[in-house]
């Protein structure tokens, strides 16, 4: 049995030690490469089962104290070729209901909600409804507000969508925020495909409805399985990445599954949880170096 591990490290924090790679090699007599010195390092595994090195790798790691992202993934289809997305808190850095809740001041009872629904302690749509309901009356200007002053890329993401579709990989940026934020948010990060909610507008104010359908974990899966089908794609070749209970469905139907700075939920049922680095470590888990980044 064959498996590749991987370790990553925001060096901004601690470096990834040198010494440490080496042990972990001798411990499973496998020879490390180095994707980025000092941040990210894969090697490949032969004659142990992977769910003994996950267990080995993590207390050989929990032994120096050092915060590290550990993967142990398939040797086989590591370059995926389709990347679907959630927005909120994982292409960007905050959640644009909340943000927008702030401007009406409602903001402490919609991030609330946000924070069971993302946890999956309620029904997505109805605590999207309710959260909605709560924004009546808003202008739609502070839409433009939010996005100019509170809308940034989470790091990485950039490169990570743009490396992968330099090598040739689709890319989807599917949310269940809305369609203003997303279509913005895809045309900066260079998502091709991109799937939102629409909220209802009346005299240039926000009505407090969402329209028809409600995008949510269903229309996740539903669409990674269109783009499986349309461009004849297998699972295993898909990547899937989110950080709520929403992004359930379409992670564990994905070849490789990411919970990036996940709310419990979805930790618990994902192949991989990256905590320490930024989304570039959606790059090392595929074993793409960091002399391959592309960025325009």
């Amino acid at each position: 049995m064959s498996c590749i591990l991987v370790a990553i490290a925001n060096p901004e924090r601690l470096p990834l030690e040198a010494g440490l790679i080496a042990e972990l090699g001798a411990r499973f007599d496998a020879m490390p490469r180095w994707l980025a010195e000092g941040e990210a390092a894969d090697m490949a595994i032969s004659g142990h089962d992977p769910a003994d090195v996950k267990t080995i790798a993590s207390y050989v790691v929990g032994a120096r104290g050092r915060p590290l992202d550990l993967a142990v993934l398939p040797a086989g289809c590591r370059r995926k070729r389709l990347l679907i997305s959630d927005m909120d808190s994982t292409m960007i850095t905050v959640e644009c209901i909340d943000e927008l809740a702030d401007f009406a001041g409602v903001n402490s009872d919609v991030a609330a909600i946000t924070r069971r629904a993302m946890n999956g302690e309620l029904d997505f749509a109805g605590a999207l409804r309710e959260r909605v309901a709560l924004l009546a009356g808003l202008p739609i200007g502070v839409i433009d507000e939010v996005y100019a002053e509170r809308v940034r890329p989470m790091p990485g993401a950039r490169i990570l969508v743009q490396t992968m579709r330099r090598f040739g990989a689709v890319t989807a940026l599917v949310s269940g925020g809305f369609v203003p934020f997303v279509e913005r948010v895809a045309d900066a990060l260079g998502f091709e495909t991109r799937v939102a909610n629409r909220l209802e507008i009346a005299d240039g104010r926000l009505t407090g409805r969402v329209l028809p359908p409600i995008t949510g974990a269903d229309t996740k899966l539903s669409t990674l399985r269109q783009l499986l089908c349309s461009h004849d794609l297998r699972p295993d070749e898909a990547l899937a990445v989110g950080d709520g209970a929403n992004d359930l469905p379409m992670i564990t139907a994905a070849g490789l599954g990411v919970a990036f700075r996940p709310h419990a939920a979805l930790a618990a049922a994902s192949d991989v949880v990256i905590r320490t680095g930024d989304l570039t470590a959606l790059l090392y888990l595929q074993g793409v170096p960091k002399d391959e980044f592309f960025v325009k």
